[in-house]
């Protein structure tokens, strides 16, 4: 079956001010479902077409830029949208909390590292907090559409959060004030759905 784009789980309006209607509009309907489209594009009539979007990832030919871009973009933004909520910010609790505490010896720390790979990935792309097998955390970045899941980004857990900082996430509103943006992203980020991805 064909990939869709996902629902937003709110209106575009629901994260302002800290992200703003248009860049949502513009963002979810015309960025990620063009990825979405592109994708079953560059699926169609592969043997790839059973697949779940993790398989697809972690089976990624990174020589096949169009199932690359796209199959990330689809992906990571699937991730990106459920990571934030109206009723999002503060910390994370229980489980998440304390791997967080374990692995980065506190939240500010993870706080200033997560917001550090955001800042200094130069270019487009993403900045990830990932789970290892052994249940570690790791804060890391990747270029353009490229994610964890994929052979040989350098950091190979599985991500569970992620903050796109390609400029269309949020030029409108924030220009080149990137850090600024993502200071904003943690008060509507949706811990409760983290934490339901570190349990996974």
């Amino acid at each position: 079956m064909p990939f869709e784009l996902p629902q937003l789980n709110y209106s575009h309006d629901a994260l302002e001010p800290h992200i703003d209607h248009k860049t949502m509009e513009i963002h979810h309907g015309k960025h990620h479902a063009g990825y979405t489209s592109k994708l079953n594009a560059a699926l169609d009539g592969t043997a790839h077409t059973e697949k779940s979007i993790e398989e697809l990832m972690q089976s990624m030919d990174m020589d096949n830029s169009a199932l690359r871009n796209n199959g990330g973009g689809y992906f990571n933004h699937c991730l990106f949208w459920n990571s934030m909520s109206p009723n999002g910010g503060g910390k994370p609790s229980g489980t998440l909390s304390d791997a967080i505490d374990r692995d980065f010896g506190s939240f500010e720390n993870f706080k200033d590292s997560f917001s550090k790979a955001a800042a200094t990935q130069f270019g487009s792309g993403w900045a990830w907090l990932c789970v290892h097998s052994d249940g570690k955390l790791e804060v890391c970045s990747t270029p353009n559409q490229d994610n964890p899941l994929m052979p040989g980004v350098g950091c190979n857990g599985t991500p569970i959060l992620g903050i796109d900082v390609w400029e269309h996430a949020y030029y409108l509103n924030y220009q080149n004030r990137r850090p600024d943006y993502i200071e904003a992203f943690f008060n509507v980020l949706n811990w409760k759905e983290v934490q339901n991805n570190y349990q996974h």
